[in-house]
């Protein structure tokens, strides 16, 4: 069902459209969490090793999908906001295409060279065969990635959460049980947790395809609609490649990040591993919020409600602080019986690992999604650069601070406390930014009503 989110109360729309979309990454990151955890748990710590190295390289291709993800539903819910559906149906097709000739590169790309990658990473000899297999299965569902991605921007641009939720909490809950039988029953190994993967993304994928489409075929508009426009491609791509951009470097960042993990041995690595599951979820689900806001703040941008932009984002804020004081209790308090979903008793080494990553972030998700908020904002608004700006200098500090702190105390602690002070300051930046474009866009907005200045479309 296809909603407007520039009527009604800001905070309940934003809270009801956000809330499926929540529900929906808990069940994405069950896809990666089960993969390490039947990894650990039937095949061994060498196998979730394994699993986690590869997935730092997984990250750069789900960095073009969530690009495309973000780019098309920006530009598709300012149109919906503006009710030019003739165009968005375009700027959707247009996507498609794109992607779809986007994907092939990639996958061309990273069958060549995900051995190359895998050693760049310093991956230890004893987990290189299984990395690199789990990752060359991974790169032939590539396709059901993007199109999942593009399908579940356009629910999103259109205001539906909750199709997406239920499409992910089957096939996820399918992938947990196809996971085991695969790896438990049939002992296919690290290619059996791969497999499983491919498989259910893959089935969420198709009917995501067919009923977006339907969907699209329903809003009956006159006239023949192009099914591609340089145009529409170039509106997407100035939103696309930044957040493409961000998500790559941020993928480079954590290998060479991953590289200096390496370097502390492979229990290290899969207590880190473990670990970085958990954090994921949280940091996705906050990040996924934030997609909610872009959405909420495109479509008010399009119908020119911008006191609602600013709603939109305490009420995101009250909304994922709301969050983090039970990931932030549960991480501290109870960390080491949800590590050992992944892990045994005796990897002792790998527990302590994990538990440390753990009680060093988890306070800091206080901070983290204020700035996973504001971006919300920026990317919905299309301030690419502010948001780029305070995305980069997050990377580059965790980057050079993982490598300068390991070395002081030669210790893996010492990357680990590269994320809060990363985090601390693009969070003030991120929160400047977004104050000093809203008051640009009251102002011109002012300005428009008096007849002097063009609706605003791109933040200075």
């Amino acid at each position: 069902m296809n909603k407007d989110l520039t009527t009604g109360n800001p905070a309940k729309s934003l809270w009801l459209f956000c809330l499926p979309m929540f529900g929906s990454i808990v069940f994405q990151q069950l896809y990666n969490i089960a993969d390490s955890l039947v990894a650990g748990k039937f095949i061994g710590e060498n196998a979730l090793a394994a699993v986690g190295n590869s997935y730092n390289i997984t990250l750069i291709f789900i960095a073009f999908a969530f690009g495309c993800n973000i780019g098309c539903s920006v530009i598709v819910s300012q149109l919906f906001g503006a009710k030019d559906y003739k165009t968005m149906k375009t700027s959707v097709y247009t996507a498609l295409i794109a992607s779809a000739a986007l994907c092939a590169v990639l996958m061309s790309v990273g069958l060549l060279s995900c051995d190359t990658l895998l050693r760049l990473m310093k991956t230890q000899a004893e987990i290189m065969a299984d990395s690199s297999l789990y990752l060359t299965i991974y790169i032939w569902g590539l396709p059901f990635l993007f199109f999942y991605n593009i399908a579940t921007g356009i629910f999103s641009a259109l205001g539906d959460s909750k199709t997406p939720f239920i499409f992910l909490a089957f096939s996820s809950s399918a992938n947990i049980l196809i996971d085991i039988l695969f790896v438990k029953s049939f002992s296919m190994g690290i290619a059996g947790v791969a497999w499983a993967t491919f498989l259910c993304q893959g089935i969420s994928c198709v009917l995501a395809l067919f009923v977006v489409l339907k969907r699209l075929a329903d809003i009956k508009i006159s006239g023949k609609v192009p099914v591609f426009s340089w145009n529409q491609l170039k509106k997407i791509a100035v939103v696309a490649i930044p957040s493409i951009l961000q998500q790559s470097f941020i993928s480079v960042g954590n290998m060479l990040i991953q590289g200096r993990i390496n370097s502390f041995g492979v229990s290290v690595t899969a207590g880190y591993s473990a670990a970085v599951k958990l954090n994921n979820l949280v940091i996705t689900s906050f990040t996924t919020i934030g997609n909610g806001i872009s959405n909420f703040a495109a479509q008010n941008l399009g119908a020119r409600k911008y006191e609602r932009i600013r709603e939109g984002f305490l009420a995101g804020l009250k909304l994922v602080w709301c969050l983090c004081v039970p990931f932030c209790i549960i991480y501290i308090a109870f960390g080491k019986y949800l590590l050992l979903l992944f892990l045994n008793e005796s990897s002792s080494t790998a527990l302590l690992t994990g538990r440390q990553f753990l009680w060093i972030l988890s306070p800091f998700y206080f901070v983290v999604s204020a700035k996973l908020t504001a971006d919300g904002i920026l990317r919905g608004t299309s301030a690419m650069k502010q948001f780029m700006a305070a995305t980069f200098t997050d990377l580059i500090l965790r980057v050079i601070l993982s490598f300068v702190l390991s070395d002081m105390l030669n210790a893996a602690t010492g990357i680990w406390l590269s994320w809060p002070i990363g985090w601390s300051i693009a969070t003030v930046l991120s929160v400047f930014f977004y104050r000093r474009g809203l008051k640009n866009t009251f102002r011109k907005d002012y300005q428009f009503s008096c007849g002097s200045s063009p609706a605003l479309t791109q933040q200075k």
